[in-house]
């Protein structure tokens, strides 16, 4: 199972916090107590840290989030066993469950902030190297369209980049994602 998926208890004893003070406005409680968390998964070296709240345990779980969204796009096991894709999961001809979930008559529906994003970011970056970077390929396969896969990958910027990385490294032009009306 890819980390992003994985229940909290799990990818935290995967990982290591730490706590510091966060600078910036929010008065005296933000500048006396370690509100600003981080949050380093230990195999891969990837972090996400938050500072915005006041709170620590918000602070905390925005990270994990941002923790979940890095690991989707930036993690991939190394050498991946016969009949997985580059993230570790097996593509199948109609999407997993959660796809279908929030795939609806082709059209892609969820926010970034959704708890099962970073999942399914995850499973659609290793559907798309699974697959050659071929957009088309996935989106015939998972009953959507390649214009649909861009505008979910640019949900998350930084996923949008590493396909673009990808296609670029291959001689294929950048997708360049739908602009917003």
């Amino acid at each position: 199972m890819h980390p992003s998926c994985l229940p909290l208890e799990k990818l935290e004893q995967q990982c290591r916090w730490s706590f510091s003070r966060a600078s910036g406005p929010g008065g005296q409680h933000r500048n006396k107590v370690e509100t600003a968390a981080t949050i380093e998964h230990l195999a891969s070296g990837i972090r996400a840290s938050a500072s915005e709240e006041r709170s620590q345990q918000r602070n905390r779980q925005v990270a994990v989030h941002r923790l979940r969204c890095a690991l989707a796009v930036e993690y991939r096991e190394t050498a991946p066993q016969a009949g997985l894709s580059a993230g570790g999961l097996v593509p199948s001809p109609g999407g997993s469950e959660l796809w279908r979930t929030y795939c609806l008559s082709g059209r892609i529906r969820i926010s970034e902030t959704n708890e099962h994003f970073p999942s399914l970011l995850a499973e659609l970056i290793g559907d798309v190297l699974a697959d050659g970077l071929d957009l088309s390929k996935t989106a015939e396969r998972l009953g959507t369209t390649s214009t649909q896969l861009v505008k979910f990958f640019s949900i998350y910027p930084p996923a949008l980049v590493r396909i673009n990385q990808g296609l670029v490294e291959q001689g294929f032009s950048p997708r360049v994602a739908p602009s917003k009306r």
